[in-house]
C-alpha cells in the first residue's frame, strides 16, 4: 500500500484486511511506538524510520512465512521498498501486489492531515507544495505495469471492488 500521508492508505488497508483477513503492518504505528519507547533519548527521525523499516520487514517476513497475506501500509518513497517487498513475497511464495492511493489535491491532503488523530511519527501538514507534488509524482512503483493506482479523492465505496478484484489475480 503506497501513497502520500493523508491519501487514504490506512483507511483502504483496513477495509482490505477485513475483506481478505490479512495482517496489516503499519509504518506509522511501528515508528510511533519506537519514538515513544525512546522517550527523552535524542534520535533522528530518519534513523527512527530506518530502524522501524527493519522491524517491519522482519514482521512481514514472519507473517508471510506463516502463510498470511500481509498489507504493508507505508509511503513508498524509496525503490528499496518495492525491491524488498518483491523479494520477501518471492521468498515466501506469495503474490506481490502494489496499490497506490493517489490524491493530488494539496488542500484536501492538508485538511485530512489536520482532521485526523495524529500519531507522534505522522506529519501535521504539508510544508511545501512543491515538495508535495514532487513526492506524489516520484512515488516508487514496481518495474512491471502490474500495479493499481486509486484516485483517493473518490469515496472508498467507488473502488473497493476493483481493489479486491486486483488482489485476487
Amino acid at each position: 500500500m503506497a501513497g502520500f500521508p493523508g491519501s487514504g492508505k490506512s483507511t483502504l488497508s483496513r477495509k482490505i484486511a477485513q475483506a481478505i483477513h490479512s495482517v496489516i503492518i503499519d509504518h506509522d504505528i511501528v515508528k510511533s511506538a519506537l519514538l515513544e519507547s525512546l522517550d527523552d533519548l535524542p534520535i533522528d527521525s530518519r534513523k527512527a524510520g530506518s530502524v522501524s523499516y527493519h522491524i517491519e520487514w522482519a514482521l512481514i517476513d514472519f507473517h508471510l512465512s506463516q502463510g498470511h497475506s500481509v498489507i504493508f501500509d507505508s509511503p513508498c518513497f524509496y525503490s528499496e521498498m518495492v525491491e524488498k517487498g518483491v523479494a520477501l513475497a518471492n521468498k515466501n511464495g506469495a503474490k506481490y501486489k502494489y496499490i497506490e492511493c493517489y490524491l493530488n489535491d494539496v488542500e484536501e491532503i492538508k485538511r485530512r492531515l489536520k482532521s485526523r488523530t495524529r500519531m507522534v511519527s505522522q506529519i501535521q501538514t504539508v510544508d511545501s507544495e512543491e515538495g508535495f507534488y514532487q513526492a506524489i509524482n516520484q512515488s516508487k512503483k514496481p518495474d512491471s505495469n502490474h500495479y493499481l493506482i486509486i484516485d483517493s479523492s473518490q469515496p472508498l465505496e467507488n473502488h473497493i471492488n476493483k481493489v479486491l478484484e486486483y488482489i485476487k489475480y
